[in-house]
């Protein structure tokens, strides 16, 4: 399985208030950068996750993140999934963390 072009274009989407991104599709899912600076992968099944500084991680995980195996990704919080300035703000804080 790897990620559908209709996740790619939503992610995109989402985190559009951010400016000018590029991707990388690899391993089944994508890849997402701001600026040169990796700071998203959506998985193959669509998950999105924010790569994150030890601090922040421990702030999203109060929110109920997840992480992604043992990298230092964590998943967006539901609520972010439906506003875009608030998933990019939080992403944001990611790249600020790192």
């Amino acid at each position: 399985m790897s990620v559908t072009d209709a996740d790619i274009a939503f992610a995109l989407e989402l985190f559009e208030p951010l400016g000018e991104l590029s991707r990388r599709k690899m391993f089944g899912g994508l890849s997402l950068y701001h600026a040169g600076q990796i700071f998203c992968i959506v998985s193959s099944s669509g998950q999105i996750f924010l790569k994150c500084g030890k601090a922040y991680a421990a702030d999203l995980k109060e929110l109920g993140s997840e992480q992604f195996h043992n990298m230092p990704y964590w998943s967006l919080p539901d609520a972010d999934l439906d506003d875009p300035e608030l998933a990019s703000n939080r992403a944001r804080s990611a790249l600020a963390s790192l």
